[in-house]
């Protein structure tokens, strides 16, 4: 799922920017929602500094405030991979704006049609990245989760369950489809589990692994030798409060 966050010191344009956003995820089935809005820049600083946001539309123009540029220099030094997304009707800002490594410009007034065009190339953008950073496709869905969220994927009767810290997401696939598009540390545990391996938290001598929630996979004999093979030849063993090598 993609956080979106938007700001603009004129009410009414924050209130149509995040209905046209709100249109646009359901009409075109996308994995996000708009975790912050705000007016004020000072207020925006705040949420960004406890709370994560993928993609930020901000306006530059701030009266009485800090300025969209000065708040989006604050925002990109903390975080290098939010795509940021400047509004204004002020054409000279444009250039200034760019050297931010902006993904994109919206001239006001906002159209749906501008904004629809954007967000979706923010999604395709995050797509091609999937292969490089830490996206993981949701089987062939157009769902994207953050690969760290993802505790387990388990399979129940032909549908496939990601269990992540957020939510849970189910799609119509097997692990035959996804296991050769997961990364290394995803580690197929059981006939009917694949394991995060930096998400777990503890391995048990009755063959259990834990997660940080209490949750918790069972290791079948046909998987053990591999899973405790990518434990002993990798660094997975520091995330584990306890460690039996006799298992």
């Amino acid at each position: 799922m993609l956080n979106f966050a938007v700001c603009d010191d004129n009410i009414i344009i924050l209130n149509r920017l995040c209905k046209m956003l709100e249109s646009i995820f359901i009409e075109n089935n996308l994995d996000a929602e708009i975790v912050f809005s705000t007016t004020s820049t000072k207020k925006l600083l705040e949420y960004s500094q406890n709370n994560n946001i993928d993609v930020l539309i901000l306006d530059i123009d701030f009266k009485n405030e800090i300025s969209g540029i000065e708040t989006g220099k604050i925002i990109r030094k903390n975080n290098k991979n939010i795509y940021l997304i400047f509004s204004t009707a002020h054409l000279e800002y444009v250039l200034i704006a760019y050297k931010l490594k902006t993904f994109d410009y919206l001239p006001k007034p906002v159209t749906s049609e501008k904004l629809k065009e954007t967000i979706l190339r923010v999604f395709e953008d995050v797509s091609e990245r999937t292969k490089e950073t830490n996206f993981i496709r949701v089987g062939k869905s157009k769902v994207l989760v953050k690969e760290n969220d993802i505790k387990y994927i388990k399979k129940d009767g032909m549908k496939l369950v990601y269990h992540t810290n957020k939510k849970n997401y189910e799609v119509y696939s097997s692990f035959n489809q996804i296991q050769d598009t997961l990364p290394k540390n995803f580690v197929r545990c059981h006939k009917s589990y694949i394991v995060n391996v930096n998400n777990i938290t503890n391995i048990k001598s009755n063959n259990t692994v834990f997660f940080n929630t209490n949750e918790y996979c069972n290791i079948g004999p046909k998987y053990k030798d591999n899973l405790m093979e990518v434990f002993n030849n990798g660094n997975s063993t520091k995330y584990l409060d306890s460690f039996d090598k006799r298992e």
